[in-house]
């Protein structure tokens, strides 16, 4: 995939993110780890009011340039400069949020995760660039989670905070000092 190809399929992500999980919570897989404390939140909740990732790009004009066009090369690192410096909401500050996600390892461990950033759609961080900052969540896990892979669908539980951390991954806008993990179960059908 040629990178204004990359570039505008996360335009769309980006549009499309909050969207994605932001379905009716499912029951937890787990009973009593994610109780009454938490507040489920969607991925739109990082965002604060009338932040738009796009207001400084024009997709339409992406379509017509090649990769080797400087002006397409410049448009990434734009985007790279202004997602990664994403505002947060401070609103959320030292709650007891529970948001679902997928799983991005930061440690080679096999057997359990203590450190992992958790992101709004398949595939963010590992095929195409990241998302935004306000839409990557670095998850500390008071106790490692067994069983967690690479791009598992996850529920988090824990207290967000905005610190911003910078990984080989990405750059995360917010971290969850997280007490549970589990999977995520769609509805019965």
């Amino acid at each position: 995939m040629t990178s204004v190809r990359i570039l505008l399929a996360l335009f769309a992500a980006a549009s499309l993110a909050g969207a994605a999980l932001a379905q009716p919570a499912p029951k937890p897989a787990a009973k009593g780890a994610a109780a009454a404390p938490f507040r489920t939140i969607t991925w739109d909740a990082l965002v604060p009011p009338g932040w738009d990732p796009m207001k400084d790009f024009k997709p339409q004009e992406l379509a017509a340039l090649s990769d080797a066009d400087p002006r397409a090369q410049e448009m990434m690192k734009r985007v790279r400069e202004i997602w990664d410096a994403a505002p947060t909401n401070p609103a959320l500050g030292g709650q007891a949020v529970r948001i679902p996600g997928f799983v991005v390892p930061l440690e080679e461990n096999k057997d359990s995760l203590k450190e992992f950033l958790l992101v709004p759609y398949f595939g963010a961080c590992i095929h195409t660039p990241p998302p935004p900052a306000n839409q990557i969540i670095h998850v500390l896990m008071k106790t490692p989670a067994k069983g967690v892979r690479s791009m598992d669908p996850v529920w988090i539980s824990g207290t967000v905070s905005a610190l911003r951390t910078d990984t080989a991954m990405g750059t995360s806008g917010y971290r969850i000092e997280a007490l549970a993990v589990e999977p995520y179960l769609d509805k019965p059908r």
